[in-house]
């Protein structure tokens, strides 16, 4: 970026203290493992570690120049094609965000805002030609995009934008305009103070007729920063979290430019004035255009898991040294790790960010793995969107949760800005509703399982999900829900036990969930089934729990499958010891959890709930001696956790200086 300078580079020592703290971090670090723990150990301590009390412009300064740091790194070119200086590797650009994450969640949302969102959108939704001319001094700084999608009155209903993109025959130009008020673009990151060009979203008007929401590329500030004309900059100002990210507003009034700029990869104008596009139909065309920015979504799960292991790593090092009330014996204080009740308020947790990293590690993986094929799978890539925005939502909940628990479990101390818990809090809060709301994202979960992915290539309304669960029939659930094989031979094992001795088989646990997620989508459809004509929308409003529930049981399924593949992938005793441990107190937390729904269902006894909560404690237990291990398989640094109650020397994590 144009105005920000390189910070020094200092040492980041080794962070793993234990060995099996390393090789937790190892065995569910993913397939780009020791990718990130190069990305670690070269990145400068003072670009990644924010003083706590930095107000909003200094907050935004040293982002500014903490970003450039991030560019030298090679961080920004990742995931664009090797033709324009790129790596083009999108899990490694995920991952990318995921190890800023670690450090500070302004630095990682301000380089997805410039290179994940507006670079995605050139790269994805652009022409070849695009891709040379506006990714190159993307991936170098000399130009910073924004993302222009969120209007005031449009935010999860993107197909509604009000801002048009008229094409002018008379000019070959096309005219953006923000034709009402509610069309201004708000919270825009990097609109305020530093984009140089925007990937404008809005209706496409070609020859007075409407083709749908498209892009457009829209330069904003000429060489002095000053808006050019037409551009309306505003500054959102003060936020709850991100200080960091300038997002700001921006209207357009009959702004031109050229009719090269429209990104037109599904659909553009040609030379003699024509609209043409290879997809016939507007919706099929909207949604292919969405689908391809799905990386967006996935960052965001890395993201949120990230804060939240960060936060893990800040609150059970602390309970691991702070003392409360004396012992009867009169031996000393007791630590807050060794009450009950402490563990219980963390380990679980910590089960729970191990369990999601596993199943982000596969997102990725699938990410990569289906941009590399020679020819779109494209049932496989709407099965991946689903996914991730299912992963998105549950992890991003997940997170803000977390964050939560572990500051009232660090006491006053957690309420201490500089002990970093919420600072964290705060820039992690709206990771729930960016990148798509959360709510919104589960019934897309539940509209794809409903509807089969297959036919996700259509309209997405409310009444064709719930005219295409009518049709809906037992094989097309199973589809939608198939399992591994090792999943189909641990649960057949299973079923082949009493089940007094079920309580610790991983397959019990497997049936529990995929039981549950079964029963949920069925009776889902059947109640879906009942609607007619135009009651479809009143029959899906009033099932909107039921639809969220469904959701939320198919990823919970699919987190646990996730987690019990990394296990059963890892080859150390010790180290798979501890992980069927941590695995098992993850789903039996889930069951506990849930135990209202599996015992009102008959899937579960009174006295099988309460013997599942005494196995919870009796794990918590087994694990209380590796806490430490735990938190250092999270795979965050020590140095970057930036919580002065950690530390009886502040130097040791102070920004700038020698870790």
């Amino acid at each position: 970026m144009t105005t920000m300078s390189s910070g020094t580079p200092t040492t980041l020592p080794t962070w793993h203290s234990t060995p099996l703290g390393a090789a937790l971090d190892r065995a569910t670090g993913g397939s780009y493992h020791e990718v990130k723990r190069e990305l670690i150990g070269r990145l400068p301590l003072d670009a990644l570690v924010r003083d706590h009390g930095m107000t909003m412009e200094e907050a935004r300064e040293w982002t500014r120049r903490s970003a450039r740091v991030v560019v030298d790194a090679g961080m920004s070119a990742t995931g664009f094609p090797v033709a324009q200086g790129g790596l083009d590797d999108p899990g490694r650009s995920c991952v990318d965000f995921e190890v800023t994450a670690m450090a500070d969640l302004s630095l990682t949302v301000k380089g997805a805002v410039v290179f994940g969102l507006y670079g995605g959108a050139v790269n994805a939704l652009g022409s070849e030609r695009h891709r040379e001319e506006f990714l190159p001094p993307l991936i170098t700084g000399a130009h910073v995009g924004c993302y222009a999608m969120t209007e005031f009155g449009h935010g999860s209903d993107v197909a509604s934008l009000e801002t048009t993109i008229t094409h002018d025959p008379e000019t070959d130009e096309l005219v953006v305009h923000s034709p009402t008020p509610s069309a201004t673009k708000t919270y825009i990151g990097a609109a305020a103070e530093d984009a140089t060009i925007a990937a404008v979203y809005g209706q496409l008007v070609v020859g007075g007729e409407g083709h749908g929401v498209h892009v457009v590329l829209v330069p904003l500030r000429d060489g002095t920063g000053s808006a050019l004309p037409g551009v309306t900059i505003g500054d959102n100002g003060h936020k709850g979290g991100l200080l960091g990210v300038d997002n700001g507003t921006l209207t357009f009034d009959q702004v031109r430019v050229p009719r090269r700029m429209l990104l037109d990869r599904f659909g553009g104008v040609d030379a003699d004035g024509r609209y043409v596009s290879d997809i016939d139909s507007d919706s099929k065309r909207f949604f292919t255009m969405l689908g391809t920015l799905v990386r967006g979504r996935i960052c965001v799960a890395t993201g949120s898991s990230a804060a939240a292991r960060k936060a893990l790593s800040i609150a059970v090092r602390y309970a691991d040294r702070r003392r409360q009330f004396d012992r009867p014996d009169g031996s000393g204080e007791v630590l807050l790790l060794d009450y009950l009740a402490h563990q219980r308020k963390l380990l679980p947790a910590v089960a729970t960010a191990y369990a999601h990293r596993t199943a982000i590690n596969e997102l990725v993986d699938r990410l990569q793995e289906l941009h590399q094929l020679p020819e779109k799978d494209q049932v496989a890539q709407r099965e991946l969107e689903t996914r991730a925005a299912g992963l998105k939502a549950l992890s991003t909940r997940f997170a803000n949760d977390t964050i939560q628990v572990c500051r009232e479990a660090c006491g006053g101390a957690g309420y201490m800005t500089e002990n970093g818990l919420t600072g964290l809090r705060a820039d992690a809060d709206v990771f729930a509703t960016f990148e798509g709301d959360n709510t919104v994202l589960l019934q897309l979960v539940a509209k794809g399982l409903l509807t089969g992915y297959k036919e996700m290539w259509g309209d997405l309304d409310t009444r064709g999900m719930v005219a295409a669960s009518a049709r809906m029939v037992g094989d097309q659930v199973i589809e939608a829900t198939s399992m591994r094989p090792l999943v189909d031979r641990l649960v057949a094992a299973a079923a082949r036990r009493s089940p007094s001795e079920t309580l610790l088989d991983r397959g019990w646990h497997l049936a529990m969930f995929s039981d549950r997620e079964r029963h949920v989508l069925e009776t889902l459809a059947a109640r879906l089934r009942r609607a007619k004509g135009d009651a479809a929308f009143e029959t899906f409003n009033a099932a909107q729990d039921h639809v969220l529930l469904a959701a939320r049981t198919h990823m919970d399924r699919v987190v646990l499958e996730a987690f019990v593949s990394a296990v059963d992938a890892c080859d150390d005793p010790e180290t798979r010891d501890v992980l069927e441990r941590l695995c098992t107190l993850y789903a039996l937390s889930s069951i506990e959890a849930e135990s209202g729904w599996f015992q009102s269902h008959n899937r579960m006894s009174a006295t099988r709930a309460k013997a599942v909560t005494a196995q919870i404690n009796r794990l918590c237990g087994e694990l209380r001696p590796v806490a430490l291990e735990l938190v250092e398989g999270l795979g965050v640094p020590e140095a970057w956790l930036g919580s002065a109650m950690l530390v009886e020397d502040p130097a040791r994590w102070t920004p700038g200086a020698t870790g």
